[in-house]
């Protein structure tokens, strides 16, 4: 068995982190860091995925 502490103190680690987004340079929406655009499909300067728009 373990004491209540010890157990708390070994998942003391667990806690969810809240999602860091930052702005796409080129349309300043929301996205995540590293990742290509949802909005506009830019990864980098020279490189950009084609994005579909659902309507």
């Amino acid at each position: 068995k373990l004491s209540r502490s010890r157990t708390r103190r070994r998942r003391s680690h667990h806690a969810i982190v809240p999602v860091n987004y930052v702005d796409c340079p080129r349309c300043n929406s929301p996205k995540l860091p590293h990742a290509a655009c949802g909005n506009c499909g830019y990864v980098r300067p020279g490189l950009s995925l084609k994005v579909d728009k659902e309507s």
